[in-house]
């Protein structure tokens, strides 16, 4: 089983790729997209199976939207999710690596939620979304940090984050200044774990006889493991709504 097929399993009740609540995303997308008439456009590097992007487009009736992924099957979810919503021509997708993609035009506001892995860390993912805005546009981004001190184990498994109060300054040394965010939960965070492991594991007690149900099962044990052994009580997550600080 292909590590984007675990991903899709371990999310069916979590379409949010990240430990973030319903209410929260709204809020974010609320303070993220440009107020006032006209057509916003909107670029998730990264998007997955696009949930961000069909939310932004549902609730802005004037929003047009591209996505960037590497994953066909993510993508195709995205399609015939944005047909049943009725917003499938204000969606653009395209499968490219996020890190190299361009664009005709630049965007209002660009989001690279959780996906900072595949460019080498927050500030190179900013980096990229920097060479996508449009004057006056904003960032929505979304990375962890150390909410307590890790230990070796949760720092080679998930990386070299600082904590939240580091993780404003890198960004604000980097030309941006935050006007709005949002630290996960207690709730939130461990909701996603929860919903991740458990998704993978129903998946794999109601296909009894699929020749990956093992694999499967023993996934969600190893991350269910990880997550409680090893870095539960350390990892934050943190969203932020950016401008830069030149206008």
């Amino acid at each position: 089983m292909k590590r984007e097929e675990i991903s899709t399993l371990a999310h069916a009740h979590h379409p949010i790729s990240s430990p973030l609540g319903d209410e929260s995303v709204r809020r974010l997308l609320e303070r993220g997209v440009p107020a006032g008439e006209g057509e916003a456009r909107l670029l998730d590097l990264g998007c997955g199976g696009g949930e961000w992007l069909l939310r932004a487009l549902t609730a802005h009736p004037g929003a047009r939207a591209e996505g960037v992924d590497l994953s066909e099957s993510a993508l195709a979810a995205a399609r015939v999710a944005a047909e049943e919503l009725g917003v499938r021509d204000r969606l653009v997708l395209h499968r490219h690596d996020a890190t190299s993609f361009t664009a005709p035009h630049a965007f209002d506001l660009v989001l690279s939620v959780g996906a900072a892995h595949a460019f080498g860390g927050l500030l190179p993912t900013l980096d990229a979304a920097r060479r996508h805005l449009a004057p006056g546009g904003r960032v929505l981004v979304g990375d962890g940090y150390w909410a307590d001190e890790p230990s070796p184990e949760a720092v080679e498994m998930l990386g070299d984050f600082t904590d939240l109060a580091g993780t404003v300054d890198r960004v604000v040394a980097d030309g941006w200044l935050p006007v709005y965010g949002h630290a996960s939960t207690r709730h939130e965070l461990d909701d996603y774990e929860w919903s991740w492991t458990g998704s993978l594991t129903e998946w794999a007690l109601d296909h009894p006889d699929h020749p990956d149900r093992d694999q499967a099962l023993a996934a969600a044990a190893t991350h269910r493991d990880e997550w409680l052994r090893v870095y539960r009580d350390a990892f934050g997550f943190v969203c932020l709504v950016l401008r830069p600080a030149d206008g």
